[in-house]
């Protein structure tokens, strides 16, 4: 199966996740897709494939020479919860000519060049579109048909000589538990990388620091006719603190190593409220800044309104991967000279988010990110140029036939 066709099999899996049903898999289209993978591994010949309870895949490309280290790469199965992942209607637009792309016209619903300038860059070529309905799926399935038809070629070509390689597919990653169950003793490598990166030519091997927050505000219900001194509006509190914070720390306002608060949350009644934020920063210390702040606003607020008004639960997600990274940067070196091998220039970055490579590379396993040739993730209006796919995987072949 060609890359393309490989690609648009997977979209036609519904594997969004969803951190509300505390499972693992989150969802069961997951499993459904990741048996499914399972299988085709076998199919193109990989060995020591398995798939456990939590839905994570591990399959080995056995080693045709000695000497050489033992490289991974990995992707995740789910698609982000911020877009509708059923349904998934693809089409291809043939030698795209630069004009706004009409994704579905009956809803009027338009990829404008005005708005998604980038897609100019694409001009020419051949991108996989949705019908606007849906997110398409390429964080991270394009990453998946990348790694498949890499280790199908390697097995077509036993010629090229190279090491032992080790895959991995994860369930969850977009709610940020795609490493919880990852077994890294089993998967036995000396390094990996995640293909869950986006525009063509990206190497990130920054990340931020993050963490998520739950502010809970509980206020006092009083008929409003005679509120007057009693009543205590949880909501009210709530928006207090969300405007105590600095107006232009936001994800809108922010760029590059910039850090953030965002209020991805707010639910509530008079008497309970809860604020729910995520925290991100690039640099550790202003990253404790952050979460410090936090408390001292509800710490503010229980001065302001009584002890027990307010209370905060912050729980770390993953810390910037650089400092583990930057002992073994020959992995950056080998990715770098594997992107321009195949005529693209690479383009090293800090990701304003987070991978499963993140907190893989604090559990023992360096795990940098490449790119997956996908742009505006977790949207309707998500895109995948196929030349960037087809890149992405003469990247791992590189890889695989450099590492030494």
């Amino acid at each position: 199966m060609n890359i393309v066709d490989r690609f648009l099999k997977y979209v036609s899996f519904c594997t969004t996740s969803d951190e509300e049903t505390n499972m693992t898999p989150s969802t069961p289209g997951q499993m459904e897709f990741a048996e499914y993978l399972a299988n085709e591994l076998k199919q193109v010949g990989l060995t020591d494939v398995s798939l456990d309870s939590n839905g994570y895949i591990m399959a080995t490309l056995e080693a045709n020479c000695e000497g050489k280290p033992v490289v991974g790469f990995i992707a995740h199965m789910d698609t982000a919860p911020d877009a509708s992942g059923k349904n998934v209607r693809p089409r291809i637009v043939k030698a795209y000519d630069g004009n706004d792309i009409v994704l579905n016209e009956a809803e009027n619903i338009v990829l404008e060049t005005a708005k998604y300038p980038e897609i100019l860059n694409y001009t020419g070529q051949d991108i996989i579109v949705t019908n606007g309905k849906t997110l398409l799926g390429a964080d991270d399935k394009a990453g998946i048909a990348e790694i498949v038809t890499a280790m199908e070629y390697m097995v077509q070509h036993p010629e090229i000589k190279h090491g032992k390689v080790r895959v991995g597919f994860t369930p969850d990653e977009e709610i940020g538990q795609g490493a919880d169950h990852f077994d890294v003793k089993a998967f036995g490598c000396d390094w990996a990388y995640t293909m869950d990166g986006g525009t063509i030519g990206e190497l990130e091997f920054e990340n931020f620091n993050a963490a998520a927050a739950k502010i809970h505000v509980h206020g006092i219900n009083v008929h409003p006719g005679t509120a007057y001194h009693k009543m205590r509006n949880s909501m009210r509190i709530a928006y207090q603190i969300a405007v105590m914070l600095p107006r232009f720390q936001t994800p809108e306002h922010t760029q590059d190593y910039e850090g953030f608060y965002h209020l991805i949350g707010m639910n509530g009644t008079v008497e309970e409220t809860t604020l729910s934020y995520i925290i991100r920063d690039h640099d550790r210390t202003l990253f404790e800044y952050r979460k410090r702040e936090l408390e001292h606003l509800v710490r503010k607020i229980n001065t302001e309104y009584g002890e027990g008004t307010a209370e905060i639960e912050i729980r770390d997600q993953y810390y910037n991967m650089r400092e583990k990274i930057e002992p073994v940067m020959h992995i950056i070196d080998l990715a770098k000279e594997a992107i321009a091998a195949v005529g693209v220039t690479p383009k090293v970055k800090p990701i304003r988010g987070g991978t499963d490579g993140a907190r893989l590379s604090f559990e023992g396993l360096p795990c940098p990110n490449i790119f997956a040739g996908g742009e505006n993730f977790h949207s309707r209006y998500e895109y995948l140029p196929i030349p960037s796919l087809k890149k992405a995987c003469e990247v791992i072949l590189e890889i695989i036939k450099r590492a030494k």
